[in-house]
């Protein structure tokens, strides 16, 4: 009886020993995708009053952790008996990234009548129209953070097939846990920047002194970084959707192979986004007549 306890001890610690070292595995492999996640969700994040960023942050937080718990079983079992099902998901995943993209450069170089400000902190706007803008910021967020989410659990469990079940289960999801927790948190530390350069400087007491030098370079930082994270997001978006096309579809892969990875990935994602983008206007436009 308690040889089969000790035995049991065995196999889990063999079974942690396997997870630790594959989790390092699946860490290494996702972290670029990590990267985009961030700089993506960081850009989606922003924008929203200060009393309210904390609030939206942590609803789209929650929207993060349930897209993968939804995700993680319907990857698992698709795997096992389905595994053709993964690489059309993923296609299909990074055609609405492109997309996103390049509706994203299309507005900033082509006007629009409807286009609405970046930031929702306008005196003009209704509390009730803030809110109504927050739920729609807060829902765009999420099926973005659904694909790349996709991405992540998918990356992740390649890293870990032919090992048992058990072992793909606790490491991929101990990767989906890291994602939601590290990504969020890092960004929650971002969009907070200015509050806590501004308590510095309150704090403060000479008008010369390192913690008032400090203050102003995170609130002059926040705005600058906001910006950027804007341009890094939006080449996140077509960098993880032209590395989806250039390796699941096999056109993709042998096309031009002698133009470095990265641009080809770049190139094809940009045109593919722009492709999707035409088709969607033209529907609207059709429907739209209709609808009129």
């Amino acid at each position: 009886m308690a040889s089969g306890f000790f035995v049991l001890l065995d196999d889990i610690a063999a079974i942690m020993d396997d997870v630790a070292v594959m989790s390092k595995i699946a860490a290494k492999k996702t972290a670029g995708i990590l990267g985009d996640d961030l700089a993506v969700n960081a850009e989606k994040a922003s924008g929203f009053a200060s009393s309210r960023e904390l609030p939206v942050l942590w609803a789209i937080s929650k929207g993060s952790l349930l897209n993968k718990i939804i995700i993680l079983p319907i990857a698992f079992v698709l795997s096992a008996f389905f595994p053709i099902a993964i690489n059309v998901i993923l296609v299909l995943g990074g055609l609405f990234l492109a997309y996103e993209a390049a509706e994203k450069i299309y507005e900033y170089f082509v006007p629009h009548e409807h286009e609405q400000s970046e930031g929702i902190t306008d005196e003009t706007f209704t509390e009730e129209e803030i809110l109504e803008i927050e739920k729609g910021k807060v829902k765009s967020a999420i099926v973005t953070d659904f694909i790349l989410s996709v991405e992540i659990v998918i990356i992740a469990l390649g890293t870990v097939l032919g090992k048992p079940l058990l072992s793909q289960i606790i490491t991929v999801s101990i990767i989906a846990v890291i994602a939601t927790i590290g990504v969020y948190g890092i960004v929650a530390l971002i969009v907070r920047m200015d509050e806590v350069g501004f308590k510095m400087i309150q704090h403060s007491k000479k008008e010369k002194s390192l913690l008032k030098s400090i203050g102003n370079i995170l609130v002059q930082a926040l705005p600058v970084i906001i910006k950027a994270l804007t341009v890094i997001g939006t080449i996140a978006l077509l960098s993880v959707a032209g590395g989806i096309f250039v390796h699941k579809i096999e056109y993709f892969h042998h096309l031009f192979p002698n133009v470095p990875s990265i641009i080809k990935e770049f190139v094809i994602a940009f045109i593919s986004g722009f492709i999707v983008l035409g088709i969607v206007n033209l529907f609207k436009k059709l429907f739209g007549k209709k609808a009129h």
